[in-house]
């Protein structure tokens, strides 16, 4: 039985009431699918994940690319889908909301806004309009009547910014002005994950994982854990380990660990008609 976006977006949002849960990135359809298959209750896409898959490093995928992926994701997966949406393709908190509308549209349960400005001089937008940014993407999820759940970003640790102290002035700002779910990707001490999820309560806190396994993060009120891109680097890590021991060795051994193709005919055979 098919699930409706508005189910998807319900299930989303409850799973964020309780508990801990872990929200793998696949980075195309197939790798939705195969993530989904393992009993994941919800999947988030990468934007570095998308971008190597076409060929681009992490950042230089278009927007009309995005809202595409976005909407193969949502329609193929049974699970909710969280957009990583980058700084919303715009400066402008107008802009933002633009954006952010047409990214709900495509069907999408949950998505991100960071703070990030890929300015290596100016990482991080000033503190006032990375807030003006989050507000506007509220009001545009609002005005959409969707149930999506927004998640704001600050990147300081991300970006070579590493301040604890203007990382939680800019999470509590950014709850405040509508964030249902808070994320510093890049904390990795117990003492940083611990203060994030203090400034934030009761919201609840996405963790990016560092090698943290579920239950240590679990324990420090984590409620949320995804994977970035990593999945993506395993992935790209085994086929060029691989490669290379062809191209420049002549030998096959790596061959072996590769997955059986009966296996995958067999996850993918209902889509044989798509």
């Amino acid at each position: 039985m098919s699930v409706t976006v508005e189910q998807k977006r319900r299930q989303f949002r409850e799973l964020h009431q309780a508990g801990c849960f872990v929200l793998p990135n696949p980075w195309d359809v197939g790798s939705a699918l195969a993530l989904q298959s393992l009993g994941f209750k919800a999947l988030a896409t990468t934007s570095s994940g998308m971008a190597w898959s076409m060929g681009r490093p992490d950042n230089a995928v278009r927007l009309e690319e995005v809202l595409a992926h976005l909407k193969s994701l949502t329609e193929a997966a049974g699970v909710p889908v969280n957009a990583d949406f980058e700084d919303g393709f715009a400066q402008a908190p107008e802009g933002v909301a633009t954006n952010v509308r047409r990214a709900v549209e495509t069907g999408i349960a949950g998505l991100s806004i960071e703070d990030s400005t890929g300015n290596a001089a100016a990482p991080l937008y000033d503190f006032a309009l990375a807030v003006e940014r989050v507000a506007a993407a509220r009001a545009a999820i609002d005005e959409a009547g969707a149930d999506v759940v927004l998640t704001a970003r600050s990147e300081g640790f991300f970006v070579g910014a590493p301040d604890l102290d203007e990382t939680l002035r800019r999470l509590e700002a950014f709850a405040e002005a509508g964030a249902d779910c808070l994320y510093a990707p890049g904390i990795r001490s117990e003492q940083e994950i611990s203060a994030v999820v203090q400034a934030a309560a009761p919201k609840p806190v996405n963790v990016l994982t560092l090698g943290q396994p579920v239950g240590e993060l679990a324990d420090l009120g984590v409620r949320r854990i995804s994977l970035g891109g990593a999945l993506a680097r395993t992935a790209w890590g085994e086929f060029l380990r691989t490669a290379k021991e062809i191209a420049k060795e002549g030998r096959f051994e790596r061959l072996a660990q590769a997955a059986k193709g009966a296996e995958l005919n067999k996850l993918f055979a209902d889509r044989r008609d798509r």
